[in-house]
């Protein structure tokens, strides 16, 4: 079950934390829903995704870690 959490400041959800640090690119906080994190087998955060980018658009990088 889901509930609503912060996702940046300081009292942001310890597993947005880690997201942001592996993988904060030009911008550190999430900026909007649907931003999205790649993570491989391993669960190493391998890339991250801004809201406008679809996930038909993500195949390619999805499949280079599967």
């Amino acid at each position: 079950m889901f509930e609503k959490i912060d996702v940046n400041g300081d009292n942001a959800h310890p597993l947005y934390k880690f997201l942001k640090n592996e993988k904060h690119g030009l911008v550190k906080n999430i900026k909007w829903n649907f931003e999205k994190f790649l993570i491989d087998r391993e669960g190493n955060v391998v890339d991250r995704f801004g809201s406008t980018k679809t996930p038909e658009k993500l195949v390619d990088d999805i499949k280079k870690y599967l």
